[in-house]
């Protein structure tokens, strides 16, 4: 009887896949290569345009920034939590963290559009001391004022899904590496980071497809003056003037192709490093 169960669960988690996955796909697929005439190419080729091929490097270049910086900051801190003098500390990051991963739209906009606008108030706290950070360059309503919002949520979503890996690390690896007199730079070269690449390798991943798929909190912060592809596949789906949904479809499958060529780079990568792993 246990085996018909399970093939009843299974079922039923592939016909939930296929319908909240595979259709929604698929169903982009026809519309982006129809026309009331039939079969056409007329939709990806007006991709072509200035302001789509912007939207894609925009939207590529936040979310590759993003995820690196969510990656590097987050498993840092991830790393220093483990340590025992963390105590308490660790408690309030990783409950902070449970929340702050989940924060974004209109109030994380606000949020540092009130912080650090062009009058927000560290803004103008940092420019009643001589610094003026708009003057120096900086703007929020940037790609750089996105990737810093953009790490508010990454950050704390790195921290969650790297410390279990963290938490895996052997001490007897460490004590290992000592009695043989590798220093603490060569443990970490030559054991940590190689054993813990598949994992940095698949939250890496994963913050960048949180950020490639990320529009409100964008939207919210620029009103659309920065061109995502998020931003740009609402603008011809609820156009004032003209709809163009075949055009949304093309741009959504854009994103697919983006995301499986990352997600096929990454498994690439991470079988030679689990190869390098065993061989060392």
């Amino acid at each position: 009887m246990k085996a018909p169960i399970a093939w009843l669960w299974i079922g039923a988690f592939l016909a939930f896949s296929a319908a909240f996955m595979v259709a929604p796909a698929a169903m982009l697929a026809v519309q982006a290569f129809s026309d009331d005439d039939g079969f056409t190419l007329q939709y990806f080729a007006e991709l072509g345009q200035y302001r789509y091929t912007t939207a894609f490097q925009h939207s590529l270049i936040l979310s590759v920034a993003s995820a690196t910086v969510g990656v590097v900051a987050g498993g840092l801190l991830a790393y220093v939590l483990q340590k025992p003098a963390a105590g308490r500390f660790r408690a309030l990051v990783t409950s902070f963290s449970a929340v702050a991963a989940n924060f974004g739209g209109v109030p994380l906009a606000f949020s540092f559009i009130a912080t650090l606008g062009t009058l927000g108030l560290l803004t103008t706290l940092l420019k009643s001391i001589g610094v003026d950070l708009y003057g120096l360059g900086f703007s929020l309503f940037s790609i750089t004022g996105l990737t810093l919002v953009y790490a508010y949520f990454q950050i704390p979503l790195m921290v969650i899904v790297f410390t279990p890996a963290i938490e895996g690390m052997r001490p007897a690896w460490r004590e290992a590496a000592a009695t043989m007199g590798a220093s603490n730079w060569q443990y970490w070269r030559l054991v940590g980071l190689p054993v813990l690449a598949p994992s940095l390798l698949a939250s890496w991943i994963l913050l960048f497809g949180n950020a490639f798929s990320a529009y409100a909190t964008a939207y919210a912060l620029t009103s659309g003056n920065i061109m995502l592809v998020t931003t740009e596949i609402s603008a011809v789906l609820s156009g004032n003037v003209t709809s163009e949904p075949q055009v949304g479809a093309a741009l959504s499958l854009g994103m697919i192709v983006v995301m499986v060529l990352v997600l096929i780079a990454s498994q690439m990568i991470g079988r030679r490093a689990a190869r390098w792993t065993v061989k060392s």
